[in-house]
């Protein structure tokens, strides 16, 4: 087991992954996040929120510290593109995009575990469970990484230091 984000291939001179199964991944994301939201905001059932957040917790922090493929997202997504064809993506801001998914879930696990019992409090939780459900689905439906997005204008404002490897964004993104 290799740690790292990401692997290179021939004729790439970047660490990729593959962008399908990160699609299937983010798609399973979305769908567990709509089923935390549906039982937190529309039928009260609070105690639902904790187990969800800190599954996609464990998920990214195994992507991130570990290797995405051993995450169970991307396992199963691997199961569901099985027969289709990889295609690769450049590896470095899809990482900057999980740390983000992973900061927005760490923050949704740690503010429902302390606001469990008091639903007055669950106005901010539910913003970031919408802010997260639309960011998956902008990944799932259109290909739309906002995180990658997020770290293309952050090189570009030097606010994080240019990569040796270049950022490959879908559709040639990062270039347009």
């Amino acid at each position: 087991m290799k740690i790292r984000f990401g692997a290179y291939i021939e004729g790439k001179n970047y660490k990729v992954l593959d962008e399908r199964q990160l699609r299937a991944s983010a798609g399973i994301m979305l769908l567990l996040g709509v089923i935390a939201f549906i039982n937190g905001f529309i039928l009260n059932k609070y105690y639902v929120i904790p187990y969800i957040s800190g599954f996609l917790l464990i998920n990214f922090l195994i992507g991130i510290f570990i290797n995405p493929k051993y995450s169970p997202t991307m396992l199963l997504a691997k199961i569901v593109i099985y027969k289709q064809s990889p295609w690769p993506i450049g590896a470095i801001q899809k990482k900057f995009a999980w740390s983000l998914g992973l900061i927005l879930s760490a923050i949704i696990f740690t503010l429902s575990l302390f606001l469990i019992n008091d639903s007055a409090y669950f106005d901010p939780i539910c913003l970031l469970c919408i802010i997260c459900i639309l960011l998956l689905y902008l990944e799932t439906a259109f290909g739309i990484c906002v995180g990658c997005k997020l770290y293309n204008l952050a090189i570009n404002l030097k606010l994080l230091k240019k990569p040796l490897e270049k950022p490959n964004c879908m559709g040639d993104s990062c270039e347009v």
